[in-house]
């Protein structure tokens, strides 16, 4: 038995090795990959806004004009209406494209040119109004046919047009290393769950064979004559000391993914106070650096740096939370069920009043209907499961409709309770209805804080309490998770 232990953990240990090895290389490549496909989506998403904005602007300046023409025209002052629309709209696209332009330098120094070029069609078209407006349209018109408003529209066109070249051609850049950083990440992921199945087939071997181990030597414990006591005794604490082995065993592997994150913490804060020693050193005045260099030294240890090490802390602390997360629904699934006879009435109530007052804001309501006044369960678990529900309800409601959060308890059958809370909430696609319910796993739009952990945590209180949860849902028409749960705990833990 120990030969057999000693074997065991000789051939897991290097298998868990490899696997976590792989586990860490195919995260830090696809987060990478996943920072490098955020930031050129964004780059194609200002390249296409910059095009949009040029031929905004060129549209408003068109219409500018047109007014105008037609006021010298008609001297019907209804023309003026547009040229006035115009004006507004021009200087809210120049500000846009300033803003979007910065730090792109092809477009950036040609942005001076336009706006002296803009500034002088506006005033061009305001002194031909003027003109008019004291009768001296003779006047303004001869200005228009000096042609000079043509040519400085002209030039406007000229540079709009190099913007609007320059965006495609950068669009179609980052549309080509998108495409390429998406079959990177594909490869990736094809790669590594291959290699994981490896992983996870070879260890699921030695698990296997180690179990027939086992076995065989239960076998040879029962086959053992009854006189033998003695011997019985010690194959009885061989296997007991085996399975507390197993136990230690899974508790060191799940403690030592920790071990990686204490480090990288720690390694972040020493990069902190190197970085305080490096500006202290690259800000001083004097030395042989030239102005830019200077420049560049400075940027890079007052921002660059800085924001390296946020973002080193902010993902480790998240990675720290996640197997937190872990841990604690571990465990829960260790922790000692103590049922008890418990008023689902109250216990509904006493948890909705801690989101009470967030429904309450927004008009809504909450309903019970408690047809199954008594359930003996885990008060703990159940408090649990009904809080993440709730919570979830507030957090997901529907924009600009109040909530209403309705529970029901249900007898089912003989031994079984359905409870049902029910919302009007934004809902869940059909494809998430399981989904939700797995680790780290979210649904729908991403703009709730969060890490997918609480559904997974309430499946998994759920089957502790030797029930399950789903749920039903349509998109934009709220969600209903049903629990179902035996109405005696206590009765199925003697059983």
């Amino acid at each position: 038995m120990r030969g057999t232990n000693a074997s065991f953990a000789r051939m897991t240990l290097p298998m868990l090795a490899i696997g976590m090895l792989l586990l860490i290389v195919i995260v830090i490549s696809s987060l990478w990959l996943v920072n490098h496909t955020q930031n050129t989506f964004e780059f194609i998403n200002g390249e296409r806004q910059i095009r949009r904005t040029a031929a905004d602007l060129m549209q408003n300046l068109v219409d500018a004009e047109t007014g105008q023409r037609g006021f010298l025209l008609t001297q019907d002052e209804s023309f003026l209406e547009p040229y006035e629309a115009a004006l507004s709209k021009i200087r809210r696209n120049q500000a846009l494209i300033a803003k979007l332009v910065k730090d792109r330098p092809a477009k950036e120094k040609r942005l001076q040119k336009l706006d002296e070029l803009v500034a002088a069609k506006m005033a061009e078209l305001a002194s031909t109004i003027t003109l008019a407006k004291s009768d001296r349209v003779a006047d303004a018109i001869a200005v228009v046919k000096t042609e000079y408003g043509r040519k400085i529209m002209e030039d406007i066109q000229e540079i709009l047009e190099f913007f609007k070249d320059k965006s495609d051609e950068n669009v179609a850049i980052g549309v080509s290393t998108l495409s390429e950083a998406t079959n990177q990440l594909q490869w990736v992921t094809v790669g590594g769950a291959i290699a994981i199945i490896v992983v996870m087939g070879g260890a699921i071997g030695i698990i296997t064979q180690h179990v027939r181990a086992l076995s065989s030597a239960r076998r040879e414990v029962e086959s053992l004559n009854a006189g033998l006591e003695e011997r019985v005794n010690e194959r009885t604490e061989d296997l007991m000391r085996a399975n507390q082995e197993i136990q230690r065993f899974a508790y060191i592997v799940t403690h030592d993914l920790r071990a990686p994150l204490v480090n990288i913490m720690g390694f972040t804060a020493e990069l902190d106070a190197s970085l305080k020693a490096l500006q202290a050193y690259v800000l001083a005045d004097g030395g042989t650096l030239s102005e830019d260099q200077i420049k560049e030294a400075r940027l890079a240890a007052a921002e660059d740096l800085p924001e390296a090490i946020d973002f080193i802390r902010s993902s480790t602390k998240k990675m720290d939370g996640l197997i937190n997360a872990i841990l604690k629904i571990s465990r829960d699934g260790r922790r000692q069920l103590k049922p008890e006879r418990i008023d689902l009435t109250a216990l509904i109530e006493a948890t909705s009043a801690s989101v009470h007052h967030q429904i309450a804001e927004g008009d809504g309501e909450v309903q019970v209907d408690v047809r199954v006044p008594f359930i003996v369960t885990d008060r703990f678990s159940l408090e649990q499961i009904f809080g993440n529900l709730f919570d979830n309800a507030v957090k997901y409601k529907q924009p600009g409709r109040p909530l209403t959060l309705a529970v029901r308890v249900l007898p089912e059958g003989r031994n079984m309770v359905r409870i049902e809370v029910e919302d009007n909430g934004r809902g869940i696609a059909d494809e998430d209805h399981e989904r939700i319910f797995e680790l780290f796993r979210r649904s729908g739009q991403q703009d709730k804080s969060g890490e997918g952990i609480g559904l997974a945590h309430v499946r998994s209180l759920a089957r502790n309490l030797g029930g399950e949860i789903t749920v039903r849902s349509k998109m934009r028409s709220g969600s209903t998770f049903v629990l179902r749960l035996p109405s005696d705990l206590a009765r199925i833990i003697r059983s």
